[in-house]
């Protein structure tokens, strides 16, 4: 293992793309995914593991920082990321493909049955999209959803504040997404719940509210992310389409 030697962009990238789609308590040298990652670049788990809590440095959307001694490549390659997520993980496909042989984390699926060509290129690119757009909001919430603090995945869904169609640039935006179970989540997909930029749960004039589902809904709030916390902008997009469809 190599002490001390600089990193290079192509590191930097992996790295920061790791600490997206990794709870921030997982951050730590006995991570297996950090093992790997370390040991494809040669370092160490504690330096690859440092490298990502410096990130939490340049993270405006926590409270906690990591350490301060951030370098100018940390600070260019973050602001890469999130001037356009979705270019940086295509950037990133291609070095884990021919700079380093890693394993590709998420989820693989058969793309049979679309045709051949560039529909199978945008369909996996789509997917994957998708799947790192999950683990990045499903671990920055702990996988917890935010307003009830269910924890099985099969009953979470990383949505979107601004929707997915709505926006291309706010797709892979982070700071658009929430973990919610699957209720909540169509309920605020469809307008029927949004939320004020202090958390507080908004009911559309629309939700037909019983005895029976109150305490779904009456009094909730939402539980704010250790990272990647709301953008009250979005948030904010979100309430004034709910008054739009309540005026409808």
């Amino acid at each position: 293992m190599a002490a001390g030697k600089p990193w290079t962009r192509p590191e930097l990238m992996l790295a920061v793309e790791l600490y997206c789609r990794t709870p921030f308590g997982r951050i730590h040298q006995g991570n297996p995914d950090i093992v790997t990652l370390a040991s494809v670049l040669g370092r160490t788990p504690s330096s690859v593991g440092m490298k990502m809590v410096n990130f939490a440095a340049l993270d405006e959307t926590i409270e906690q920082k990591g350490m301060s001694n951030v370098s100018k490549a940390d600070r260019e390659i973050w602001s890469e990321f999130f001037a356009a997520p979705a270019d940086f993980l295509d950037r990133v496909e291609g070095i884990r493909q021919n700079e380093y042989v890693l394993p590709d984390p998420l989820d693989r699926f058969t793309v049979h049955e679309v045709r051949e060509g560039i529909d199978v290129e945008r369909t996996v690119k789509a997917r994957r999209n998708q799947s790192f757009f999950r683990e990045m909001i499903l671990a920055a919430y702990n996988g917890r959803c935010a307003v009830t603090g269910i924890t099985q995945p099969e009953l979470l869904v990383a949505g979107h504040i601004v929707g997915w169609a709505q926006d291309t640039e706010l797709r892979m935006r982070p700071t658009n997404g929430i973990c919610l179970n699957a209720l909540h989540d169509r309920a605020f997909d469809r307008y029927l719940v949004s939320f004020e930029n202090t958390g507080e749960m908004i009911l559309s004039k629309r939700l037909k509210v019983t005895e029976e589902n109150k305490p779904f809904f009456e009094g909730r709030r939402l539980s704010l992310p250790h990272r990647f916390r709301p953008d009250p902008v979005c948030l904010g997009k979100h309430r004034d389409r709910m008054v739009d469809f309540d005026k409808a």
